[in-house]
C-alpha cells in the first residue's frame, strides 16, 4: 500500500513532512499507530495508510496495523501478524474488539505491552464514532484479561492517549492534501512543540507568501496538545498553493517539524 508520508531531511537534519495523500477512486486513508525506542524509552508514532476503500473502516485500521510495515525509520510493529480480527462491534462510542488467540503471542515487557495497547486505542479513537475499546479473545473476555502479562485488561475499555506519541511532533488534520480554500482556511491538528506554540504560513505556487500566523496548542512539550486555527489570505490567481506548519526554533529561529500540504487556491 501506499503511504501518506514522506520524510526528507531537511537543514539540521529536521525531518520534513511532504502529505502526498493520494485522492484515487477506491482508496482511503487510516492512521496507525507503532512503537519505536530509543536508547532509553519506548514511545508511540502516528502514521497515516492508503488502504482500499471499505465500509468496515475500524476493521481496515486494525488490519493496517497488524499487517503493514511501518514507513517511519525504526518503528516497529507489536501485534503478530497471524493475528485475526474476529469482530468488532462500535455502539453509544464504544468499539469491542474481538481477537484470534494469535494475539496474546507477545513478549515485549511491560512498557511496550502498554504501549501496545494504546497503538491499538489510538488507532480506533481516531473515528468519531468510537472513544472507548475493549478487546475479547476467541469472543471471550475472561481469556484476555492477563493480556500480555504484564499489563492486563483489568481497566478496560481504554481511552485515547496522546502523550506518549512522540512522532511526528506535528501532523495536520485539516486542510486535507489537494483541498480547494478560498479566502479563508482553518488548520487544525496536534502537536508535541515547545510553550505549544504551533506556526503556519500559506504559500503560492511561485512561493510567495500570502498569509502567515501562529496559534497555540492545548499543551506543550513534552505533552501533546490539539490545536486549531484561522487563516484568511488573498490570492490573485487560482492555482496549486501550499500550506506550511512548523515550530519555530527557540535557539536559531529556523523551522522545526515542517508539515508541507499541496493545497488548490481559489
Amino acid at each position: 500500500d501506499e503511504i501518506e508520508l514522506t520524510y526528507i531531511e531537511a537543514a539540521g537534519a529536521q525531518p520534513v513532512i511532504i502529505d502526498l495523500r493520494p485522492t484515487g477512486a477506491g482508496m482511503m486513508q487510516v492512521a496507525v499507530y507503532y512503537l519505536k525506542s530509543n536508547d532509553s524509552e519506548i514511545y508511540l508514532v502516528r502514521e497515516v495508510h492508503t488502504v482500499k476503500k471499505s465500509e468496515g473502516v475500524a476493521r481496515a485500521a486494525l488490519n493496517e496495523l497488524i499487517k503493514a510495515d511501518p514507513v517511519t525509520p525504526g518503528a516497529y510493529r507489536v501485534l503478530p501478524a497471524e493475528t485475526e480480527i474476529l469482530g468488532i462491534s462500535i455502539e453509544d462510542g464504544l468499539a469491542t474488539v474481538d481477537f484470534s488467540g494469535d494475539v496474546l503471542n507477545v513478549n515485549i515487557g511491560a512498557a511496550g505491552e502498554a504501549l501496545g495497547i494504546s497503538s491499538i486505542v489510538n488507532s480506533l479513537t481516531e473515528f468519531p464514532t468510537v472513544q472507548r475499546v475493549k478487546f475479547t479473545v476467541d469472543g471471550r473476555a475472561d481469556k484476555a484479561m492477563d493480556w500480555w502479562g504484564h499489563v492486563g485488561l483489568y481497566d478496560q475499555p481504554f481511552e485515547r492517549e496522546l502523550n506518549s506519541v512522540y512522532e511526528p511532533a506535528i501532523w495536520v488534520t485539516a486542510p486535507t492534501a489537494g483541498q480547494k480554500i478560498t479566502g479563508s482556511v482553518t488548520i487544525a491538528g496536534s502537536a508535541r512543540v515547545f510553550e505549544a506554540s504551533v506556526s503556519f504560513r500559506l504559500k503560492d505556487a511561485a512561493g510567495n507568501v500570502l498569509a502567515q500566523g501562529f496559534t497555540t496548542a492545548s499543551a506543550g512539550a513534552p505533552d501533546r496538545g490539539d490545536f486549531t486555527s484561522e487563516l484568511s489570505f488573498d490570492v490573485e490567481e487560482a492555482g496549486r498553493g501550499q500550506l506550511e506548519v512548523f515550530e519555530v526554533s527557540m535557539e536559531d529561529g529556523s523551522d522545526r517539524n515542517l508539515v508541507v500540504i499541496p493545497v488548490e487556491l481559489g
